[in-house]
């Protein structure tokens, strides 16, 4: 049974190992994420986020699977991009770091987080999404394109610490 909740302290070590799972997988040549273990995100970046408010975790029988960070905090790289709504930054809800548990692949849990997010937004009156990754993850744009995400723009950017990185910036519109 899939559950889906705000993240507590109590799930730092297993988010924590999400990251590193993936973090492995990129190391290995399985996934091209862009991520560089013990830069992002890491320990610190789940705890920021628990401490905020704004770390969500996806639970299936009650292990973690899938955690990402959703506010409406739009990263400097975002006044830059060529968004097809202009709205205020209050009508906007943002997705980050979405991490599926590389062991639990390919059981279509992305999309279910995703579906969650849209759902998440509407209940927080948020009808524009927001949401970035790296131009190298084929995986991730592939997956947001066929949930309806369409890439507004692809931008050089500095991201946490990882220098020459291009950012796909990806929106939707809720109805």
């Amino acid at each position: 049974m899939l559950m889906f909740r705000k993240a507590n302290m109590d799930d730092i070590d297993r988010i924590s190992e999400i990251y590193d799972e993936v973090h492995l997988e990129e190391e290995k040549g399985n996934t091209t994420t862009g991520w560089i273990k013990d830069v992002y995100p890491t320990r610190k970046t789940a705890k920021d986020a628990i401490m905020k408010g704004q770390m969500f975790v996806m639970e299936d029988n009650g292990q973690i699977v899938v955690t990402a960070k959703i506010d409406q905090e739009q990263m400097l790289g975002y006044l830059d991009a060529s968004w097809n709504y202009d709205v205020e930054e209050n009508q906007v809800m943002v997705l980050h770091t979405l991490a599926v548990s590389s062991v639990m692949k390919g059981k279509g849990y992305g999309s279910k987080f995703v579906d969650f997010y849209e759902k998440y937004a509407l209940e927080c009156g948020c009808h524009y999404l927001r949401m970035d990754t790296n131009e190298k993850n084929v995986i991730a744009r592939r997956l947001y394109k066929k949930l309806g995400y369409k890439e507004v723009d692809i931008l050089p950017s500095e991201f946490n610490g990882i220098e020459g990185v291009k950012l796909v910036y990806l929106e939707k519109k809720l109805s």
